[in-house]
């Protein structure tokens, strides 16, 4: 299978270099990347937009340094658009260039040169496939909730053997496979042949003293009582049922405010002035707001 990166030879050296990339992992996530880089499977990592899914990727690239390359899902996405497709203005200029030159090739000759890897454009699959670097690519295919059961079945098949065919070039197949980070925030469930193939971890929110921690690691500048103040405030409107419970950029966009705002501690009006930095939609602010923000205040401040 290849020899793993130091930094992911272990569960513990994952953990120590996540967190020395300022990434803070509980035991449970940094266990299943060790056993997905080392089984060569991919990790499906579920949970809630905003738990920090899609940085693993980020920091698995800056780990082995390898390539980052990220196929972003939506609603629609085709095979065509996450493999490859021909560069079309390159292979038009290509054809008027044979012609103002009085090329002696045969149409038949013509057609092969148009597609050759010249003109191919590799999209994120068949990059990460075909990557032709010492190091492997990390392939993040981010937010697969948002594609259809079609595309889950393509994916399925081109990471069963990271080997994908281009009808007019053949097969390529990948000589090490890329490290896959699969993501979804869950908005519909991923189908059971892809969770078979993957390795899964649910990601949680952080828990309060991990919150901490990120806030310490990720903005320093922040007096760490506020710090503290912030995330026990967060993790108890977490706990009201929000339509979207803040993830820990919407934390530490928080923190930051009240920094900038000069604040030494929560008050109830800094509390309500600055909502928005963590909550985005309406109705969550206004929940908050319902249930009170002298509540969430007097938890915050007994921290």
């Amino acid at each position: 299978m290849g020899e793993l990166p130091e930094g992911l030879s272990s569960v513990d050296g994952v953990m120590s270099s996540l967190a020395d990339h300022g990434y803070l992992a509980d035991r449970g996530l940094a266990t299943t990347i060790f056993l997905a880089a080392s089984l060569r499977r991919p990790l499906l990592l579920e949970g809630e937009a905003g738990v920090g899914k899609t940085e693993v990727a980020k920091v698995l690239a800056a780990i082995t340094g390898g390539e980052l390359i990220r196929l972003q899902c939506y609603e629609g996405i085709d095979a065509s658009q996450a493999l490859y497709e021909w560069n079309y203005t390159h292979q038009l200029l290509h054809l008027r260039t044979a012609e103002a030159t009085g090329a002696t090739s045969s149409p038949d000759q013509l057609e092969e040169e148009l597609f050759t890897e010249r003109f191919l454009v590799r999209r994120p699959i068949l990059a990460a496939i075909d990557h032709r670097q010492i190091t492997p690519p990390v392939l993040l295919i981010d937010e697969v909730d948002r594609a259809d059961d079609e595309f889950e079945a393509f994916l399925l098949e081109a990471l069963s053997d990271y080997s994908v065919t281009v009808p007019e070039l053949g097969t390529f197949t990948a000589t090490t496979p890329p490290l896959v980070i699969i993501t979804s925030n869950r908005t519909r469930d991923v189908h059971d042949a892809l969770k078979r193939r993957a390795l899964h971890h649910w990601v949680e929110h952080p828990d309060f003293e991990r919150e901490v921690a990120i806030l310490a690691i990720r903005a320093p500048e922040v007096d760490p009582l506020i710090a503290h103040q912030v995330a026990r405030a967060t993790e108890a409107i977490r706990e009201l049922g929000m339509y979207k419970p803040p993830g820990v950029a919407e934390t530490l966009d928080w923190a930051n405010a009240m920094h900038l705002l000069g604040q030494t501690e929560l008050t109830a009006d800094s509390v309500d002035a600055t909502l928005g930095a963590l909550l985005k939609y309406r109705e969550d602010q206004e929940r908050v707001r319902r249930e009170g923000i002298e509540n969430i205040l007097s938890i915050a401040l007994s921290a």
